[in-house]
């Protein structure tokens, strides 16, 4: 009867536990993985336009310098057809280690790539690479089980078709893996507009990658600067 006390007040006391609803990034605590994000595995890419593609690849790589995060390049057997690292990525970190893998499919397999992640001594990872479904996840998944908290930019990982990017989200989901894409975070990651990084860094790099964002602030500056307000407007603030 004693025993089974116990275990009642046990279940009673997680029950009233608050689950924790999410983990925030900490860009004191995070760094940025960018994976085989490479001219030739770019061309498998279906799930976005290579347009589109190109520039979430850039700003997956951007953020690093924005938010000062120590930052890990790799690429898988680029001495063949999966090509060179974008030199624009390799413009961006030009002092970053460079990890090129020449047959581990999987990044975590690369003795040389582990040293670099924990030499970081960050636990927080955010992650973007090609394929989704074995570049991004196998890595994801094989953090999670070394006890990091990951965080996959979902605008950076790209694949083969909308279904196997599904699937392959999913499946990192399921295992504790956090999706994000890039506008979340990075706002995440700055948390107040009047914080350093803050509105000076952060409207930059957003103009230039979420333009949807960098439009919402020049029609703001274009109205103050130049605009005129008609009576009717002002009906609807």
């Amino acid at each position: 009867m004693h025993f089974s006390k116990i275990i009642q007040t046990a279940v009673l006391l997680a029950v009233s536990v608050p689950a924790q609803a999410w983990n925030r990034l900490d860009k004191n605590n995070a760094a940025l993985l960018v994976i085989d994000h490479q001219v030739g595995l770019s061309q498998l890419v279906r799930d976005f336009g290579t347009n589109d593609f190109r520039n979430n690849m850039l700003a997956h790589a951007a953020i690093g310098n924005v938010f000062d995060l120590p930052t890990i390049l790799t690429s898988s057997s680029d001495q063949g057809p999966n090509g060179l690292l974008l030199k624009e990525i390799m413009e961006m970190h030009p002092n970053a280690t460079f990890v090129r893998r020449q047959g581990e499919v999987n990044a975590w397999d690369n003795a040389d790539f582990r040293k670099a992640v924990k030499a970081t001594g960050k636990k927080q990872l955010i992650i973007g690479g090609i394929v989704t479904e074995v570049c991004t996840a196998f890595l994801a998944l094989s953090l999670i089980d070394e006890g990091y908290e990951v965080f996959a930019n979902t605008d950076a990982s790209g694949t083969f078709d909308v279904k196997l990017a599904e699937d392959a989200n999913r499946r990192m989901e399921r295992a504790g893996v956090t999706l994000m894409g890039l506008f979340a975070i990075a706002c995440d990651l700055m948390r107040d507009w009047r914080s350093t990084p803050g509105l000076n860094e952060l409207l930059p790099f957003l103009d230039k990658y979420q333009f949807a964002y960098g439009l919402v602030a020049r029609h703001h500056a274009g109205a103050i600067e130049n605009g005129t307000l008609s009576a009717i407007e002002t009906t609807l603030i």
